[in-house]
């Protein structure tokens, strides 16, 4: 069992949902992610994705993109970011999972990639380029460690491959909602809270639903029928202000954002 395993049975036994932000390691640098992930813990997250930048994102969209590539300008490296993760433990009251990509996973070798991560204090990762069917390996080292290897769903994945998918994850499942990529939108797809009703009847394995969240609206519609919502691009762009304004205002701009969706989960 990871602690996100505890979290989700903590919520659970309290009829509570989880909300998950997003924030991209090393935007606009290490330091300022660190202050943000204390702060929108401190506002009421109960689980935080940590985006490892990458030069060749899949399903980001260009708020995400941009700032993968302002974390990569500024030469940001893996170790820099567990170590990073590793330091702020002392400030961090929910679990971290990095979303990271297979290439740098293999990269650094996948074993190697579960056991830092884990001493740096995470509890998890979401891999989008590595298809359930070919995740055997990291899947086995990370139930070794106890470390969720989440998988993810999208809306043109047939139902009984979503049932694979859900069966080979841990943690949660990742239902993304809407097709294509990641970014703020007006409003959700009608069939989506359909989809999440069928597959909340399949599976006991809780479910976030991530892509295209940004308003309390969106929240309190997706809340009856999901475990959790993940909220990416509208806290990225977010922080992307601290670059060019007072970090402290900016940092308690996305306080007061986190602590209002937080608050919509509730009600």
């Amino acid at each position: 069992m990871s602690a996100i395993d505890d979290v989700f049975r903590a919520l659970r036994a309290q009829g509570r949902k989880a909300f998950m932000p997003f924030v991209t390691a090393g935007d606009p640098d290490l330091e300022f992610t660190a202050l943000v992930l204390a702060e929108i813990m401190r506002r009421g997250a109960n689980l935080c994705e940590l985006g490892i930048p990458y030069s060749d994102p899949i399903a980001d969209g260009p708020v995400i993109q941009a700032s993968y590539t302002r974390a990569l300008e500024r030469h940001v490296k893996l170790a820099q970011i567990f170590d990073t993760v590793r330091k702020a433990q002392p400030q961090l009251s929910a679990p971290v999972a990095s979303m990271v990509s297979y290439a740098i996973v293999l990269r650094h070798g996948p074993a190697a990639y579960v056991r830092d991560a884990k001493q740096a204090g995470m509890s998890g990762m979401i891999v989008p380029d590595l298809p359930a069917d070919e995740s055997e390996e990291l899947s086995r080292i990370c139930r070794g460690e106890d470390f969720s290897l989440v998988q993810l769903v999208a809306p043109t994945t047939p139902r009984e491959r979503t049932l694979r998918i859900a069966a080979t994850s841990t943690g949660f499942l990742y239902y993304v909602s809407v097709t294509g990529i990641t970014g703020e939108r007006t409003a959700l797809p009608q069939e989506l809270i359909d989809n999440l009703r069928w597959l909340r009847g399949e599976t006991d394995l809780p479910i976030c639903v991530g892509f295209g969240i940004s308003t309390p609206e969106h929240v309190r519609t997706l809340a009856p029928v999901a475990d959790g919502l993940i909220v990416g691009s509208a806290v990225v762009r977010r922080v992307a202000e601290a670059g060019a304004r007072p970090r402290d205002q900016v940092l308690a701009e996305i306080g007061n954002y986190v602590a209002e969706l937080v608050d919509a989960l509730g009600s």
